[in-house]
């Protein structure tokens, strides 16, 4: 018995957004670390979390009943895992310059292009899906208003300058692209004869590119050009997604928590077992009580932030919904 106790809280967890077109999780942030542990054969339960479809914390990753690992903290999960020693599958490469080099092209450029994607250059339904199908539709919308002005303000687009941000937003990642190309190759990986961080967010990002976007995406049909990427694409889909069953993955299932974790993670949300009830400490109550006037604040501070912002008139984004620009 005390064995069986000890195994289940020694199991990992991953914390990341729903799974939605046909993959893990729908979030371009979550798949690569959902991709890296993959990779890295390592045991852990897939757990989400919807209330908080807008925290940058997400994902997150939790081991035991003191560890975890913000996606805003220390350079994003990954990093933390390879520098707490968790799991490192980029020891041989990290000084050589080349990788470094793929690896910022896979986060800046086609990261970017995307968000671009996502928020700006589509209706937005994607991302509704990915982020906020969960919410009531106002608190949906607010959020994802927000969301948008954040994306074009991270990009540098104005309403002056659109055209051409739109424009070197696609030539970046038609360069990216070719380059990551003819670096793959017929290979497996990227770089190497082994898997690395570099093909968890590459190929993480080109998964979401190809099932999320619409068939009208400027970048999917980019992307499109180069079949030894789609190649390399589908084969590792298979072989790490698609597999019915995984020594490396346990069963998933819905976070029903009412808050992230701030000091340590909620072993008790985290594992399928009940454990005995215990009395909540003060800062757990502290934490619950917060919990309870989440919706309500956050809908406040969209409406002060869109009041800054000049008076937001949402007839403005419904004229944008018939340009297709839903969230403009």
């Amino acid at each position: 018995m005390e064995e069986g106790r000890q195994q289940q809280e020694d199991y990992y967890t991953l914390v990341a957004r729903k799974p939605c077109f046909g993959l893990p999780t729908g979030c371009p942030t979550c798949l690569p670390v959902y991709i890296y542990l993959k990779f890295a054969s390592l045991p852990f339960l897939l757990d989400f979390n919807s209330k908080f479809p807008d925290s940058d914390q997400i994902p997150y990753f939790e081991s035991g009943a003191t560890y975890v690992a913000y996606n805003n903290e220390d350079g994003g999960v990954i990093e933390r895992l390879r520098k707490d020693g968790i799991v490192d599958l980029d020891s041989e490469f990290c000084s050589v310059p080349e990788w470094v080099a793929m690896k910022a092209m896979v986060g800046s450029w086609l990261g970017d292009a995307l968000s671009y994607e996502l928020w700006v250059g589509s209706d937005g339904s994607s991302a509704r899906k990915i982020y906020y199908s969960d919410l009531p539709w106002l608190i949906g919308k607010a959020l994802s208003v927000k969301q948008v002005f954040d994306v074009k303000q991270r990009l540098g687009i104005t309403k002056e300058n659109t055209d051409q941000r739109e424009k070197e937003i696609y030539e970046r990642a038609k360069i990216a692209y070719g380059a990551l190309s003819t670096a793959l190759g017929d290979q497996a990986f990227l770089f190497g004869d082994r898997p690395s961080s570099l093909d968890a967010c590459f190929l993480g990002n080109v998964l979401v590119t190809l099932e999320a976007l619409p068939e009208t995406s400027v970048l999917r049909a980019t992307l499109l050009e180069h079949s030894n990427v789609i190649r390399y694409a589908e084969k590792l889909k298979a072989e790490i997604l698609e597999a019915s069953s995984s020594s490396s993955f346990l069963p998933s299932h819905s976070r029903t928590a009412s808050s992230i974790p701030k000091s340590r993670p909620s072993s008790s949300s985290s594992h399928p077992k009940r454990k005995q009830k215990r009395e909540k400490t003060e800062e757990e109550k502290k934490f619950a009580r917060r919990a309870k006037y989440f919706v309500v604040a956050q809908v406040v501070a969209v409406l002060v932030f869109l009041s800054v912002m000049g008076g937001y008139d949402f007839s403005e984004d419904a004229d944008a919904d018939q340009e297709g620009y839903g969230y403009d």
